[in-house]
């Protein structure tokens, strides 16, 4: 496994960091849960992603458990903001609920602070100053130890972490955005943003739902059981323009022995700043296929050449 420094912090992570957004779903049981931590700490999966949304709580939970003993192996990161109750302050980057999130996360994690904390989406009903002042509070009440931030657009992560330097609070080190291989605006401003002062970038969704995996043929019903069956995200790539790509896509790995979904990992850390790619797992043989891109470095002309499929 490659480790990678997490944007400009002291910390290293591993390529293949570990979704766990369905955890808290029935399908998911604790022993599976158990097993695919086991597993991952075995094949040196150091990161693992997580949201207190995740199944209102169950993701966090069921980690707490599985995590017991195991903390100082890990470096782990969860999220708030999102709509966690029904009440007014049940959601937002407010101090109000930040101070209620971090506490409730910790006590589903079962731990006395949270390696890395996103705030999952701007709060455009929240300044700015008020979030970071915050979060800066929490890492220095040991609680928290590196902050990051989720889906901004590259001017939110400029003027926060600018914001952060003038007054002296801690700035976000990483962010985590939807990038794949049919995804890809945030090479437009973030990244060069990212590039220029250090900040981290950890995709999600990097099979786009599963398509990338080549398991959705062309004229054929997604298979049962599978997000394509109902998931909106998933059925917008099924056109002939994407089946076309995620062949030739496909051809190309395979002819250098390779899966589809590996290629879609070794392409992702092929972008600059990208530290992580978060993997989603339901399975313990999921997480064994996604580790495989790991030991794959596309070469700069390979790059190209998969560019060149993509641009097609």
């Amino acid at each position: 496994m490659e480790y990678r420094q997490l944007g400009n912090s002291g910390v290293r992570v591993s390529t293949i960091g570990l979704g766990t957004n369905r955890f808290g779903t029935e399908a998911v049981t604790q022993e599976t849960v158990n097993n695919i931590i086991a597993a991952s700490l075995e094949r040196g999966i150091n990161f693992i992603d997580t949201a207190d949304v995740y199944s209102t709580g169950g993701s966090e939970e069921k980690l707490g458990i599985a995590l017991k003993g195991r903390w100082d192996r890990f470096v782990v990161a969860t999220k708030y903001s999102m709509e966690m109750g029904s009440g007014p302050n049940d959601k937002g980057a407010s101090r109000y609920h930040l101070q209620n999130a971090v506490d409730a996360s910790l006590r589903r994690l079962q731990s006395d602070h949270i390696d890395v904390y996103y705030l999952h989406r701007w709060d455009t009903w929240t300044p700015i100053e008020e979030t970071l002042c915050g979060l800066d509070d929490l890492v220095h009440a040991g609680k928290v130890r590196y902050i990051g931030a989720s889906q901004f657009m590259a001017w939110q992560l400029a003027y926060a972490n600018l914001l952060a330097e003038v007054r002296g609070w801690l700035p976000f080190v990483v962010i985590q955005s939807h990038y794949h291989m049919f995804e890809r605006e945030v090479e437009r401003e973030l990244i060069p943003y990212c590039q220029a002062h250090h900040v981290g970038l950890v995709p999600f969704f990097p099979l786009a739902g599963g398509f990338l995996t080549g398991k959705y043929k062309r004229g054929q019903p997604a298979p049962r059981g599978s997000r394509g069956e109902s998931s909106a995200y998933v059925q917008r790539y099924m056109t002939d323009l994407y089946h076309t790509k995620v062949e030739k896509l496909t051809a190309w790995a395979s002819e250098r022995g390779h899966a589809m979904n590996e290629l879609a990992h070794a392409w992702l850390l092929a972008q600059p700043q990208v530290c992580s790619v978060i993997s989603g797992a339901t399975k313990l043989e999921q997480v064994l296929e996604n580790i495989k891109a790991a030991d794959w470095s596309l070469t700069k002309e390979e790059l190209k050449e998969v560019n060149a499929i993509l641009d097609s």
